[in-house]
């Protein structure tokens, strides 16, 4: 009577289906941690919010990368040892001593394809969908792991305290502005996103690390009042600025005494005018000191975040910066901050000028002195520091340690500086290039 092969029994099918179960479980473990790392928390976060419970519970999970990392990572090496260990064993009985060999190269390749590239490839193009799918059963697996989990953790930090590295498991926390300028950089250099977005949300993350010194304009640019001054003169002086609002001073331009806006000047010097006759002999008793608003004074190390939010608050659009020793230093603007974001803004009243920059025949860009590197950097797409200096003039006088004459060359981070005019000690030309 013909018998069952030994080899072929209960138990070898038995144990060839348990290593097909282990495989699977393999390839869920592998494919979950590539899903709960590569899943962005940022979307995670706007399907939670619609209602998903998984997106919730894989924003739960991943709080604790360590925790999370080390449990999948204990549960994907169990099941692959386990399954090495019943197919070297299935082997061994099937072909003898040439099983072990066999059982490491079948397995090697099952483990390759079906348990890692596969489950990974998956998980890596739907992160998010993978996340939220897998998160209950790994939420459970962690739960049971975390006892095994925790002494783990606690001994390899102690071995890495001894080569002195710290670990935080919170860093990630504090990389988001990171992430996303890291982000915009990567989309814009791959066409994905335009450089005017870029810019505009770089701009905005950019105000909390920002003083208003680096962008307010410098004092010996701005034009003001004697309030001294015949009235006559000074309408016509307001009539003839680019601005609307101008500071008043009295005696020195040092003493600001306060800022007078266009439309209050003109409606004062308005009641002053005989309705009857229309003769202006009255605006001899006009005194701009009645009219003009008290000054607002801010520090220069003020951030522009806290100055945009102190303008909204104050209603106000227009302050003049002091120094620690209450010296003037410069004014700005919301106008100025809001630049700071969006670009340029100009009007029919600015002076009319390139909106952008092009270099000449010889690849010279012409650039004013005064300009800030930031709007340098945005204009061109290039990255010279701006660290140590807020203006190129600054940045040349930096990196020479001297005041430069007209025609001096210079070569640094990566650009050629040639001094086109000069008014004084100032650098009001520059022609730069890169090398």
């Amino acid at each position: 009577m013909d018998t069952i092969s030994p080899v072929l029994d209960s138990a070898f099918w038995i144990t060839a289906g348990s290593i097909l179960l282990l495989l699977v479980l393999s390839g869920f473990f592998s494919g979950s941690e590539t899903a709960l790392t590569a899943a962005s928390r940022g979307k995670l976060r706007t399907q939670a919010d619609k209602g998903s419970r998984g997106a919730q519970r894989a924003l739960d999970i991943t709080e604790d990368n360590e925790r999370l990392i080390g449990s999948v990572l204990l549960g994907n090496n169990l099941v692959n040892i386990l399954a090495t260990s019943l197919a070297t064993a299935l082997f061994t009985r099937a072909f003898g001593e040439s099983g072990v060999a066999m059982a490491t190269l079948v397995m090697t390749l099952l483990v390759l394809v079906f348990a890692e590239v596969l489950p990974k490839t998956y998980a890596i193009t739907n992160a998010e969908r993978a996340a939220a799918l897998v998160s209950p059963i790994i939420q459970l697996v962690v739960t049971v792991f975390s006892p095994v989990v925790t002494a783990v953790r606690f001994f390899v930090r102690g071995i890495l305290r001894i080569f002195g590295i710290q670990t935080d498991p919170d860093s990630h926390i504090l990389a988001v502005k990171e992430e996303i300028e890291g982000a915009l950089n990567l989309g814009h250099s791959e066409g994905i996103v335009e450089k005017e977005d870029r810019d505009r949300i770089l701009g905005a993350l950019d105000l909390s690390e920002r003083a208003v010194e680096e962008i307010m304009l410098h004092r010996s640019g701005i034009e003001m009042i004697n309030a001294a001054t015949d009235p006559a003169a000074i309408l016509r002086q307001c009539l003839e600025s680019r601005h609307t609002r101008l500071p008043v001073y009295d005696g020195e331009p040092e003493n600001i005494i306060g800022t007078i806006h266009a439309k209050d000047l003109l409606r004062a010097m308005h009641r002053l005018i005989d309705a009857d006759t229309g003769s202006v002999t009255g605006l001899t008793k006009f005194d701009i000191r009645e009219v003009a608003m008290p000054p607002y004074f801010v520090p220069e190390t003020t951030t522009l975040d806290d100055q945009m939010r102190n303008f909204l608050r104050r209603r106000t659009h227009f302050a003049l910066v002091v120094d620690e020793y209450g010296t003037l230093q410069g004014l700005i603007t919301l106008e100025d901050i809001l630049e700071e974001i969006v670009g340029e803004i100009t009007d029919e009243f600015d002076l009319e000028e390139d909106a952008t920059l092009a270099p000449d025949e010889d690849g010279h860009y012409k650039i004013d002195g005064s300009m800030t590197i930031r709007d340098l950097n945005r204009a061109v797409d290039w990255n010279l520091p701006d660290e140590e200096a807020n203006t190129v003039a600054g940045l040349v006088i930096h990196e020479a340690q001297m005041i430069p004459t007209t025609g001096q060359v210079f070569s640094f981070h990566g650009f050629r500086f040639e001094v086109a005019e000069r008014e004084g000690n100032r650098i009001t030309l520059l022609k730069i290039r890169p090398l």
